[in-house]
């Protein structure tokens, strides 16, 4: 009378494990096509990154301060910068005198920390800006340390510029739509404009764990 029962469950295993493997193979295709496709867009943009010298209130105001004076900065002197590797140019021409606006504006707060600033190729999150969601991953960005850099971060795309507006930051306007559209693909243009979950959730794991549970 047992042996009907282990049966049905052992095909339900099978059926189970196939399903599995069919979810996995798909899931990978799809990583592989989001991982190509975030290389796509990290190659087009440069990203703006300030790491905080600590997360006490004081350090995170200050952080916000050297980003407003830096960003604001470099958004117009980028403003008619062509491409990438243009703004790469000008980045690097400026880049001593942004350390410079960063050490003013913390010497003027009374602190004293050291400025650490490059353009660099750093690991980022999903980020979201507006109706754009950028994929996480391995994005080359200016980015300035601020003391022993250990505070919260903050970050946006500084080429096309997604940063600054006068002096507002991450006000997505038609002149960013229009510039993002020009450096990407339709296709990578798409993505970003797509839902922020990059998270795959296999349920299925859920329905196998309870076959395991049975008695």
């Amino acid at each position: 009378m047992k042996f009907p029962t282990i049966k049905t469950k052992k095909d339900s295993l099978y059926i189970t494990l196939f399903f599995l493997f069919s979810i996995a193979c798909i899931a990978g295709l799809r990583y592989e096509q989001r991982l190509e496709m975030q290389k796509g867009i990290a190659e087009k943009i440069i990203r703006f990154h300030v790491i905080a010298n600590s997360d006490t209130k004081a350090d995170q105001n200050l952080k916000l301060a050297v980003r407003d004076a830096v960003g604001i900065k470099m958004s117009g002197l980028l403003k008619d910068a062509a491409d990438r590797s243009r703004s790469e140019a000008v980045i690097r021409k400026n880049m001593e005198d942004m350390k410079q606006t960063a050490e003013k504006v913390i010497a003027e707060r009374g602190y004293d920390y050291d400025v650490d600033i490059c353009l660099t190729d750093t690991d980022f999150p999903v980020k979201t800006y507006g109706a754009y969601t950028f994929p996480a991953g391995n994005y080359e960005a200016l980015e300035i340390v601020i003391g022993a850099g250990k505070g919260h971060n903050w970050w946006c795309v500084m080429y096309p510029n997604m940063c600054f507006s006068d002096t507002m930051y991450e006000v997505i306007d038609e002149d960013a739509r229009s510039s993002l559209k020009r450096v990407l693909s339709e296709d990578e243009y798409q993505q970003v404009l797509a839902s922020g979950d990059y998270q795959v959730k296999f349920k299925s794991f859920e329905i196998l764990k309870g076959l395991y549970d049975e008695k």
